[in-house]
């Protein structure tokens, strides 16, 4: 219906109350035009010091520029990939900046611990990896005992996680504690550790699919089982006997190890054994079953029976001894083995040995079972000391032994050598054992097989050194045995055992040469302990003292004039005392070997520590009875003739020459006990005649001294000595005297040099001068020959060309001059040389018919120093 027209006219001449404005869309409205401008306007200020990597300035961050605690924070970060980036990124930070570390290390330990029970199987493998080659090593030198208090609660709580990785992965920390901080192991974490281990071999078969994971448990819990007290290699000497056979170790046996804490766990490791021989049995089928037995199985394998090894060890040595009592098999009482654990051992484990090989595995695969049948050996051998086991098990193990010790399992191969000598060592310290609790039908055998092998184990193995360790072992219940019944058939082959095994102990010192200075001084305390036993088993003394002989290479020996020292001068000295200290128990010492040891003692390579024991070990061995007196004063004047010191002139203690300084120390202590051996007229004879027919030899000036001291020592007033002897010294002692001095020159360019001259002058001058007071006659013969050598020394015709005769003509009347002085000057010679006139006055006129006859052809300084000689022999007459 259309509008009507009326109306709209009626609209158009309405009035308008507000003009509408229209506006585009998208403009803005204008002000109101009543309304106040708030608006505050300002310039910006520009700060360019105000960034991100201002504020960083100074700080310690990693490569992407982040600090520990942005770090830190980032390991908390739900996305497990910034978890990982933070825990490489703190590992780059503490290589950077190693001082970073050591500042914040605890406060780092105590956040990233939160990480070891992580989801992320990638960020638990990159937290151990910070540990093992950042964190752990650097805190090694520092609080151990906080670090593994922060990182064990942590551990145990990711052990009962719900994920198998995770619980897997906290035995890997634990393990990695422990390699780095072995003391952690204690008593208070040491319970909850094997329950947490057993629980994981209990449920192995329902979750634990990967070997390679059950041999990483493994492993761990054999060094926590090796960290047990009673496993410490130490423990090994707990059950020795009291009688002192480690006394050369000076070595005391904690007895008492029990007491460290660790009983209470006894139980737990009980626990532990069926569990381990139950999972030890689940491999069996697969070394029939399998072409080759897998390298992750084997080593499953191994640290089983290594855990069950260590646990037996524990149960037997950490058991409270006050509720122990030895049973008649030696060992504690039976009782300590509970029904399960021997129903274990004897039902399940040993009916399964030995492991044979079947025809299909290689040669590395029957390496590795011999490898193990080896350790269930050793299981039987220590089980067997402390709980009586079946007689016929006992005769499969005891065959097996000899056949192990014979070679048998031992293939031809180096490798096949190599996996044999390894595994052997490991049964050799139960053949003492063995023997300790009496001779057996398999004593004979399991000696001979067990002679063979050390006969033939390469020197320097550790075959050969568990071989010698072992025959130290067997000493004690050999040497009990053969005291009882030396006629009883199993003794003499015990004898006939030992008698072998001490031949080859020379032998194989020589073959050892200085290339290995353990095993040598392994053997020399082998030898030292076999010394001592033959003072109580005369059976043992001949052994004994034969191997003496074989000992000469060993010291030094002299062929054709050459002189070969061996092996002794060049060992530590630890090992040269131990070789010097079996000297002493051979019954006697023969010449030739005192002849070695004499010529090791003119070495110039041997410390003169060494060589003053070796003087105080003789002295001691012939003191004793063992030396022949005439043998034992050869030695000493041996050294002191034949000890070698510098050659140059003055260095007679002049200049404090080292070997010079040890000859006379030697000497004084050679004098000293020759003064000890009682009869000073029946020494005399021994030595006079071997020193005075040196004396000719004109030995240096020291070695002459040293032979003349000697000689006064053994002298008394007056003189014992011989007229033949009296005039061979009478010919010979005016040039040592004059030697003596012109050595020592007379003036000193130093304040405080005379002195030292005259004291130096007067050790080399008082054995004649003690000689003189004892025998006038010798001071006689003594003054004329030194006018003779004045004499002598001025008989050259005269030439233009004797300016060294001259020189030595004014030496020889310097030096008569200076003796003759001195001899004044001494308290005693000074009477004596009175009724010596005629013998001093023509010692003057000789020298006043050198200056006037002019036989030597002399400067006006040379005429001068005659005549200060003469002068100074005028008083000595005044």
């Amino acid at each position: 219906m259309p509008r009507s027209k009326a109306n709209n006219n009626s609209k158009k001449l309405k009035g308008i109350d507000f003009k509408k404005i229209r506006r585009k869309v998208g403009r803005k409205l204008p002000p109101p035009k009543n309304t106040t401008d708030t608006e505050i306007k300002s310039k910006a200020i520009v700060l360019p010091e105000q960034s991100l990597a201002a504020e960083k300035a100074g700080l310690a961050v990693n490569k992407k520029g982040l600090t520990l605690k942005e770090l830190l924070q980032q390991t908390s970060h739900h996305n497990p990939k910034v978890r990982r980036d933070a825990l490489i990124g703190i590992k780059d930070l503490f290589t950077r900046y190693p001082a970073e570390q050591k500042l914040h290390k605890y406060a780092a330990v105590e956040k990233l611990r939160e990480r070891i029970g992580d989801d992320d199987k990638v960020v638990r493998k990159s937290l151990y990896d910070l540990f093992k080659v950042v964190i752990l090593p650097c805190c090694k030198e520092d609080n151990q005992e906080l670090i593994v208090s922060l990182l064990m609660p942590y551990i145990f709580n990711a052990m009962t996680h719900l994920v198998v990785d995770v619980r897997m992965m906290a035995f890997d920390f634990l393990d990695l504690i422990l390699e780095f901080y072995p003391p952690s192991f204690s008593p208070s974490y040491a319970e909850k550790i094997f329950q947490n281990y057993e629980d994981i071999l209990v449920r192995n078969q329902y979750y634990l699919q990967d070997k390679g994971k059950l041999k990483d448990a493994l492993a761990g819990l054999v060094r926590c089982l090796s960290l047990l007290p009673w496993n410490k290699e130490e423990t090994d000497l707990h059950n020795k006997d009291a009688t002192g056979q480690r006394v050369l170790h000076a070595f005391e046996v904690d007895v008492s190890m029990s007491s460290n804490g660790f009983s209470c766990i006894i139980k737990n490791l009980k626990d532990l054994v069926p569990v381990l021989i139950n999972s030890f049995l689940e491999f069996i089928p697969l070394v029939h079953s399998m072409e080759s037995l897998e390298g992750k199985s084997f080593g499953c394998m191994i640290s089983i029976l290594h855990s069950i090894y260590l646990i037996v060890r524990s149960i037997a040595y950490g058991t409270d001894k006050d509720s122990e009592s030895p049973s008649s098999q030696g060992g504690p009482d039976a009782a300590v083995w509970d029904v399960n654990i021997s129903s274990a051992f004897l039902k399940k484990l040993f009916p399964r040995f030995p492991l044979n090989p079947v025809d299909h595995l290689s040669e590395k695969d029957c390496d590795r079972l011999f490898d193990l049948n080896m350790i269930v050996a050793k299981i039987f051998f220590e089980l067997n000391e402390w709980t009586s086991l079946p007689p016929n098990l006992l005769e499969t193990f005891l065959e097996f032994f000899e056949n192990a010790l014979l070679g048998k399992f031992c293939r031809a191969t180096q490798s096949g050598k190599a996996v044999w000598e390894e595994c052997l060592v490991q049964l050799l310290s139960f053949i003492p054992k063995f023997l300790s609790r009496g001779a057996s039908s398999w004593t004979s055998r399991l000696l001979q097989a067990f002679t063979q092998t050390f006969r033939e184990s390469k020197p320097g193995s550790l075959l050969k050194l568990a071989c010698v360790s072992a025959i130290e072992d067997m000493l004690t219940p050999i040497e009990s045995m053969l005291s009882i019944e030396t006629s009883n058939p199993e003794n003499l082959e015990l004898q006939d055992a030992l008698l072998a095994w001490i031949r080859e102990l020379p032998l194989l010192l020589i073959q050892l040469g200085d290339k290995h200075p353990t095993c040598s001084q392994v053997v020399l305390r082998l030898q030292l302990r076999i010394g001592q036993c033959s003072l109580l088993n005369s059976s043992l003394v001949c052994m004994y003292d034969n191997t003496q002989y074989s000992l000469l290479d060993f010291y030094c020996t002299c062929q054709g004039g050459q002189i070969c020292y061996g092996p002794f001068l060049r060992l530590p000295r630890e090992s040269q005392e131990l070789s010097l200290c079996s000297l002493y128990y051979f019954s006697y010492l023969d010449l030739p070997i005192l002849k070695s040891i004499a010529c090791c003692c003119l070495s110039a390579d041997l410390d003169p520590y060494v060589l003053f024991r070796i003087i105080e070990v003789l002295h001691s061995a012939y003191r004793d009875g063992h030396i022949k007196i005439a043998d034992y004063l050869s030695v000493f004047i041996t050294l002191v003739l034949r000890f070698k010191v510098s050659p140059e002139i003055g260095s007679a203690g002049f200049k404090s020459d080292p070997l010079c300084q040890t000859l006379k120390s030697m000497t004084t202590v050679l004098c000293s006990y020759m003064a000890q051996m009682g009869d000073n007229s029946l020494v005399l004879q021994i030595v006079e005649k071997v020193i005075i027919d040196q004396i000719p030899q004109k030995p240096s000036l020291d070695n002459s001294c040293s032979l003349l001291r000697m000689l006064v020592t053994v002298d008394s007033k007056p003189t014992r000595l011989s007229e033949q002897s009296i005039i061979i010294l009478g010919q010979h002692l005016s040039e040592y005297l004059m030697d003596a001095v012109q050595c020592i020159p007379e003036d000193g360019d130093e304040q405080g040099t005379p002195s030292i001259q005259l004291s130096t002058r007067h050790y080399y001058l008082l054995p004649c001068f003690f000689l003189f007071d004892r025998c006038h006659k010798l001071m006689n013969l003594v003054l004329k020959r030194m006018g003779s050598a004045i004499t002598e020394s001025s008989l050259s015709p005269i030439s233009d060309k004797c300016t060294q005769h001259t020189r030595n003509c004014l030496d020889r009347v310097n030096a008569v001059t200076s003796v003759l002085f001195l001899m004044h000057k001494d308290a005693k010679l000074q009477p004596i040389m009175s009724l010596f006139k005629e013998d001093i006055d023509n010692v003057i006129h000789k020298v006043f018919s050198l200056k006037t006859s002019g036989r030597i052809s002399t400067t006006i300084e040379e005429r001068h120093e005659i005549q200060c000689a003469f002068e100074q022999l005028k008083i000595l007459t005044g």
